[in-house]
């Protein structure tokens, strides 16, 4: 199936251009020079990418990609201007633009810019079930707008801002706008909980020698290491204060200062901060800057909880499956019903690397060639195993539980095992299934609870 792409510009010449630099197989290009022309080939063709000049007599670019948005909110929208700013490139990726080309247009650029889209849609086109994103697995609607989101901000972020719960993914995001963005420099990552407080200035701005004792040779910062590139700041929450306001002069010129120096040095980073706080109200706390906030919040990405997604639930299983099956050497095809019943019953407060653990423990626990609730870790016990189909594991209707509020995992878990065995009237192999698990898994927890 071609790709359909609609050209909007009012002047001839640079219809022309367009059209001859995108034109190749597998591409159908529909042009117009009235905004109501290209809007009218929208409606009938729905393509899958629109170009559109931003200064045009009947109606202006944005309100073009305002109005597709509404009759074709799948359709990615190039926005093309002679007079570029980058207020104008926020607002167009705010309203729903995926990219921002300044004219003249170099066919290098548009063919590297407008390629990628292309190629997105025909991943999209070619398989609709398609659910991987820059290393990143999810399907779902909440993952569907992340994922769109990083393609529109990755060209023009010069600062970004990741939320979202511990587990979640924040780093995988970052690496995806740094991947997407086209700059030629490294990623360079710094954990900021993991900083002693004394040596984030010369961390991130490096020192010249004496600077401080120990100080004993010049060493340039992780600014200079990202230069023309990227710097993830993971955990940006516990940045210190005092280096808060550091962090955001460099943001803001562009330029830092090795500590002990007088000699300032000009860089070109784009900064990522990532954290799992509720920055606003750290700085409502007085322990976060506004202006830093505010300067690295110009692009907001949230990162939604497992919690919030449980329909990739399956497609991430299947991909933790596959990706310790191959680094254990063993051959497993999938989850049992009884184990997939436990994942699917799971809160999951730890998030998809939670999952990744719990999956990574289950593969290499796995005797057979399917992971069987036995194979999964003991803390997932914590969930109800009750409604198998051979009964319940958990207390008779109506009668409470045993177990304190405060009982541990392994209280938990040793309970069942018991309870399993004093209904079985001590039949170990009815025991074990009635849990669900496999009658070697039985004894080893048995002799765990010195229960043999």
């Amino acid at each position: 199936m071609d790709i359909s792409i609609v050209i909007l510009d009012d002047n001839p010449g640079s219809l022309d251009l367009l059209s001859t630099a995108l034109a190749r197989d597998g591409i159908t290009i529909h042009t117009a020079s009235r905004p109501s022309e290209a809007l009218a080939l929208v409606n009938q063709h729905h393509p899958q990418l629109v170009l559109t000049d931003l200064v045009m007599p009947e109606m202006t670019g944005l309100d073009v990609l305002n109005r597709i948005m509404e009759i074709a909110p799948a359709t990615d929208v190039v926005l093309m201007t002679a007079h570029y700013t980058t207020e104008t490139a926020v607002q167009a990726i705010r309203n729903g633009a995926a990219d921002y080309l300044e004219k003249p247009i170099r066919l290098t650029v548009l063919r590297e810019r407008v390629g990628r889209l292309i190629e997105d849609a025909r991943r999209r086109q070619e398989s609709a079930s398609d659910a991987e994103f820059e290393g990143i697995i999810g399907a779902s609607p909440r993952m569907a707008q992340m994922f769109a989101r990083i393609r529109r901000i990755a060209p023009h972020y010069r600062s970004a801002l990741i939320q979202g719960a511990t587990g979640t993914g924040k780093d995988l995001v970052a690496r995806a706008l740094h991947a997407r963005s086209g700059v030629k420099g490294q990623y360079v990552v710094l954990n900021c909980s993991a900083v002693v407080e004394t040596l984030f200035e010369s961390e991130l701005f490096g020192h010249v020698r004496g600077a401080f004792t120990g100080a004993d040779r010049d060493k340039p910062g992780l600014f200079e290491a990202a230069n023309e590139g990227t710097l993830f700041l993971d955990e940006i929450g516990d940045m210190p204060i005092a280096t808060q306001a550091k962090l955001l002069r460099a943001l803001q010129n562009q330029e830092i200062q090795r500590v002990g120096s007088l000699q300032s040095r000009k860089v070109n980073v784009r900064v990522i901060a990532a954290t799992h706080r509720n920055l606003r109200q750290a700085v409502a706390d007085r322990l976060f800057r506004e202006d830093l906030y505010y300067r690295l919040a110009m692009v907001e990405i949230p990162v939604p909880s497992l919690a919030e997604r449980r329909e990739d639930l399956p497609l991430l299983t299947r991909h933790f499956v596959e990706k310790f099956s191959q680094q254990y050497g063993k051959t497993i095809r999938g989850v049992s019903p009884r184990a997939r019943l436990v994942l699917e019953r799971h809160s999951w407060p730890g998030n998809v690397r939670e999952l990744e653990n719990a999956i990574g423990h289950a593969s290499m626990m796995a005797e057979s060639d399917e992971i069987d609730v036995g194979d999964l870790p003991a803390s997932l016990l914590g969930d109800p195993l009750d409604t198998t189909a051979n009964g319940s594991t958990g207390p008779p209707p109506g009668q409470p539980s045993t177990m304190g509020e405060d009982a541990s995992l392994a209280e938990h878990e040793r309970q069942l095992v018991v309870s399993a065995l004093e209904k079985a009237q001590g039949n170990q192999s009815h025991a074990a299934r009635a849990l669900g698990i496999g009658r070697d898994a039985l004894r080893y927890k048995m002799k765990k609870y010195g229960l043999l």
